[in-house]
């Protein structure tokens, strides 16, 4: 439990200006007050990564393995933000979510997926036959689907920025333009180096709290000398449908995911905006912060090249690494695959191409880090591992990371 003494005042600095780093610092100031929290961002604004360019999905925990971290966070998670939504007038649309199986081939994967759907308590989660998804999304093609309808869309970076707003109005402080650049950590106290408009500066805390996403390996390697999981870099593109099309899609359409590949899978997602992306693929990336297939950066490809667990993935699933390649030069073979399930979709009904990030953990025996990875090293805690649905979670991510720190003072 966290604590002021007479003669020190509790100090605590969060890394990562995104949607996790964010709501530890908010659930730090509202659990503890008193306390002095201190929320380092590298960039000009909060949210300008994985929160800014996610597809703005609030979960509602179809996919996570029953009894996992995804999975109990997950559903805590939701609920917290809707409530969050509610009370501060941010937008939370409900519009529900079909994982489509295109093939008879495919409803075995589906019953799967209903069964831990239902370990997961997801709510008013039902099988549908064609019938019926044709009701609910007109202009798709499936045999059999799973409907979610508390499956919701929300802005994440609105949210961010409202909570920050809490942060700074319980006395904490939130410093943009503040590149963390080292940390060293003993039993009771951490040194944090950083670089902002002020110059270098070198400040002692109780302790520090890392959620630096796609940069969650460095920083957490140097303050805790953990060597792994390694960060491997998605780029995942979306096209968008034109407006005058976005009537073909009335919710979330996804397709039912194959257990040999380790992501989703193209889908057709509404935003809270009224458009209606297309997407993701998933390749690697080639620069951690690479939104441009162009983006390039020879020490994050050094960083893959020198991780085993990186070749022993690719190894894996090299197959699927070509079709998602070939898929992101083609617009046509990226198209095809929403076509399975939205067979009406033409190549004049789409435009644009814009891209995210994911910070996937890949250990060193390559396989990809499925569960949510927080460690705790004496004073230190890091967030090593938070892809999808961390957003979803963030809240309830946040009361499991402050519920466990050390007692200070």
């Amino acid at each position: 439990m966290l604590g002021n003494t007479p003669q020190h005042r509790t100090r605590v600095a969060v890394v990562g200006g995104g949607i996790l780093g964010v709501a530890v610092a908010r659930e730090l100031v509202l659990k503890h007050p008193g306390i002095e929290v201190v929320v380092f961002e590298k960039e000009a604004a909060l949210g300008r990564h994985q929160t800014g360019h996610n597809s703005g999905v609030v979960h509602a925990g179809i996919y996570y393995r029953p009894g996992s971290l995804k999975a109990d966070l997950c559903a805590r998670g939701r609920a917290l933000l809707k409530d969050y939504c509610v009370e501060h007038h941010l937008p939370f649309v409900e519009c529900g979510k079909v994982v489509v199986a295109v093939h008879p081939a495919e409803t075995q994967r589906l019953d799967a997926l209903e069964a831990s759907a239902h370990a997961n308590q997801v709510p008013g989660l039902r099988r549908i036959d064609a019938r019926q998804l044709r009701e609910l999304e007109p202009h798709a093609a499936g045999v059999a689907a799973l409907h979610s309808p508390g499956t919701a869309i929300t802005d994440f970076v609105a949210i961010t920025e409202a909570l920050a707003v809490e942060v700074t109005h319980h006395g904490g402080e939130v410093r943009l333009h503040t590149r963390v650049t080292d940390l060293a950590r003993s039993a009771t106290q951490v040194r944090v180096n950083s670089t902002g408009p002020s110059g270098r500066n070198q400040e002692l805390f109780d302790a520090a709290i890392l959620c630096p996403g796609l940069h969650a390996d460095r920083l957490a390697g140097r303050a805790d000398g953990e060597n792994g999981p390694r960060i491997v870099p998605f780029r995942g593109e979306y096209l968008a449908l034109k407006e005058s099309r976005t009537h073909l899609v009335r919710s979330l359409i996804y397709p039912v995911p194959d257990p040999r590949y380790p992501f989703l899978g193209v889908h057709l997602t509404r935003r809270v905006d009224g458009g209606v992306d297309i997407g993701p693929n998933a390749v690697i990336a080639t620069r951690r912060e690479g939104y441009r297939r162009a983006d390039f950066s020879a020490r994050d490809i050094w960083d893959l090249a020198s991780w085993p667990g990186f070749w022993r993935l690719a190894g894996a699933h090299w197959r699927t690494g070509v079709r998602e390649v070939h898929g992101s030069l083609s617009k046509g073979a990226f198209l095809q695959a929403a076509q399975r399930y939205l067979p009406g979709l033409q190549p004049s009904d789409i435009e644009g191409v814009h891209a995210g990030v994911r910070a996937q953990a890949v250990d060193q025996d390559g396989s990809l880090v499925d569960d949510f990875r927080i460690t705790q090293v004496d004073t230190i805690t890091a967030i090593r591992n938070a892809p999808s649905p961390a957003a979803t979670s963030s809240l309830a991510i946040a009361e499991y990371v402050v519920a466990r720190l050390p007692r200070f003072g």
